[in-house]
């Protein structure tokens, strides 16, 4: 049986996807191979290199909690204006992700990682889907999360490449043309409590096309449920964090690290009919700060109780939350609050 690991594209949530894989290692779970796009694709060669051993894992959950908006988009008035005079494809350089990669991947070509792993980036210039396997695996990740008109395209292979997300977030179809039988999902999530919508131009376009990949990943999961033994990890709900603030990386690490452990301690991986967990909504009624505070952290007990309780009271209670410990309590909000219908039953 060939088990692979599908991390889609996110931004900062890329952060959550650790959480998830420290919570399948803790599990004695591991990948035969890796599949990776945009964010995940940072993550997939990480763990390519560097296995999944907890410390590997734990180094990883470090540099996504040192990570800050300037390594990844990093500010130069001078290349903005040119960009918006057109002298510059993009608003941003991608020197500092290039040193990021260049520094931490101990390999220099896909095809020399300890474990298989493959990157997903999309044609610029046809839309089609690039499966990037050999080659420099810093410029296949470059192209993986080159985001149109905020990191610059990447020439390879005579193609145009830019970030994998626009073609396929979640590449469940490649992993299952690759002949992986057990498919472990690992979305990294929509920001679904946000108070107000994002207020800078490249956080708003991370955010729409946070939308859009969701959508996808929703119709592929409906697809390919019943083509493989297929494993959906849940995104974490509710979430108030933009895909753009690479400021709270240690708490999503965390909170998702817990919650996908008790997800899988349960086996609400194999919950038929998983893209109901992966609905597009909105908590609308997360605007007190005492609250946003829980809704992003969610790491103390007393603010993931509080998480509980006030969504209980947000949907009109019915969940069954408000008397377990905290990290039962995100996995049932988590599975009910995502149904497309609405609240339902505790589950048991």
């Amino acid at each position: 049986m060939t088990t692979a690991y599908v991390l889609s594209g996110g931004g900062s949530l890329g952060a959550v996807q650790v959480g998830m894989l420290q919570a399948l290692t803790e599990r004695g779970e591991s990948p035969d191979l890796l599949i990776g796009t945009s964010a995940g694709a940072i993550n997939v060669t990480y763990v390519a290199g560097h296995g999944t051993r907890r410390a590997s894992l734990d180094t990883l959950a470090n540099l996504w909690g040192g990570l800050r908006r300037r390594d990844v988009f990093p500010l130069s008035p001078g290349r903005h204006l040119l960009a918006l005079l057109g002298r510059r494809e993009s608003m941003f350089c991608a020197t500092g992700l290039r040193r990021l990669l260049t520094t931490h991947l101990p390999y220099e070509l896909l095809q020399d990682a300890t474990i298989p792993v493959h990157v997903v980036a999309t044609n610029l210039l046809s839309g089609q889907e690039v499966l990037l396997s050999t080659g420099n695996v810093v410029s296949a990740v470059l192209a993986s999360t080159a985001v149109p008109g905020l990191l610059p395209a990447v020439p390879r292979e005579g193609l145009t490449l830019v970030d994998g997300g626009l073609a396929n977030n979640t590449a469940i179809s490649q992993a299952v043309a690759l002949g992986a039988d057990r498919i472990f999902v690992l979305p990294a999530g929509v920001a679904c409590a946000l108070e107000t919508p994002p207020s800078s131009p490249y956080a708003t376009a991370l955010h729409a096309l946070s939308f859009l990949t969701q959508q996808r990943l929703i119709h592929d999961v409906t697809v390919h449920s019943g083509q493989a033994d297929l494993h959906l990890l849940p995104p974490l709900c509710p979430l108030a964090v933009s895909s753009a603030d690479f400021t709270h990386g240690r708490e999503l690490v965390d909170r998702a690290r817990r919650a996908a452990g008790s997800w899988l301690d349960d086996g609400h991986d194999q919950l038929p009919h998983p893209e109901r967990f992966l609905s597009l909504h909105q908590h609308t009624s997360a605007a007190s700060p005492r609250r946003r505070k829980h809704l992003v952290s969610g790491s103390a007990t007393t603010r993931a109780v509080g998480v509980a309780k006030s969504t209980v009271k947000d949907m009109g209670g019915g969940l069954g939350t408000t008397n377990l410990d905290p990290v039962e309590a995100n996995v049932r909000l988590t599975a009910a609050c995502l149904r497309p219908e609405g609240p339902q039953p505790p589950l048991s």
